[in-house]
């Protein structure tokens, strides 16, 4: 476990998936999840190298399945510690005969966090080393965030506000499938008004949103800004009763239901040539 401070935010990530498992603001108070395991035990695992779950558990690459379960295998691998000082970390994480067994591919997995002021920021690089392969690859952050927020009053008066309008529909899951069904948006213009039975259907899910950050908190307390940066698709979850909410900025998602098809032909996955690497970031900034 490696903690980073600078008088304003004190980090706590463990090396066991590069997970944030720790914000706290000056005076102590935490903004993570409380891994309440009645609920999720999870804080902000990182999401590689799918995003969601596969029909069946199956990927398929150059005509060969694999096996591999929802979220992928970063979160359940312990990552190597590369560079560190007061205010910074980063962690590498690297392909070995256990993840080419389930994912047939050489990789670096890059995450770095790093606090500047009332910020913490998440890169995130993807490396493909072959020389002669393209990857087929995804990849999605998971933070989940105290809700309520400390000192922020009751769950009710907290909110999720979009950088800008979102009018178009959100895709839907079915046992964590994506379906052709598409959900009407729960926005009040820009707003999403948090509440439980918001999630009683699983995830909301805006597959291309305009917006690439947004506001959560309310009035009376601290609110958080999350930025995003080269991740098409905002996911917001939490389980009715628990005290986190997540904001999950994704490069890829759940299979469509059905799919059975080639890891390179599924929705929402990239294309890292040879030789080449994929960046994604997440700023989170504290703002009292």
């Amino acid at each position: 476990m490696i903690e980073i401070g600078n008088g304003t935010l004190t980090a706590r990530i463990d090396s066991l998936g590069a997970e944030l498992v720790s914000l706290r603001d000056a005076s102590g108070n935490e903004v993570m999840t409380d891994a309440d395991p009645a609920y999720w035990t999870g804080h902000a695992p990182l999401l590689f190298p799918i995003v969601g779950r596969l029909n069946e558990d199956t990927l398929r690459v150059d005509g060969r399945d694999y096996t591999m379960k929802q979220h992928g295998f970063a979160r359940r691998r312990v990552f190597e510690v590369a560079e560190t000082s007061a205010t910074h970390v980063q962690f590498v994480l690297r392909d070995d005969a256990e993840t080419r067994a389930v994912w047939p591919f050489p990789f670096e997995l890059s995450a770095r966090y790093t606090l500047d002021g009332a910020t913490l920021a998440v890169e995130v690089v993807v490396t493909n080393p072959d020389a002669d392969r393209v990857m087929w690859t995804s990849f999605g952050f998971h933070p989940a965030f105290a809700w309520p927020l400390p000192g922020g009053g009751a769950k009710e008066a907290h909110r999720i506000v979009f950088e800008r309008h979102e009018p178009a529909s959100l895709a839907e899951l079915n046992a964590g499938l994506i379906v052709p069904a598409e959900r009407p948006t729960p926005l009040d213009g820009r707003t999403l008004h948090l509440r439980d039975a918001l999630f009683e259907e699983d995830a909301l899910i805006w597959m291309a949103p305009a917006s690439r950050s947004v506001r959560y908190g309310s009035d009376t307390g601290p609110q958080l800004d999350i930025a995003f940066e080269g991740l098409p698709t905002l996911a917001i979850w939490t389980k009715p009763g628990a005290h986190f909410i997540c904001v999950e900025p994704w490069q890829g998602h759940a299979d469509p239901v059905g799919f059975s098809g080639e890891l390179r032909d599924k929705p929402g996955v990239i294309a890292i040539p040879a030789g080449d690497s994929r960046r994604f970031a997440m700023q989170v900034t504290l703002r009292a």
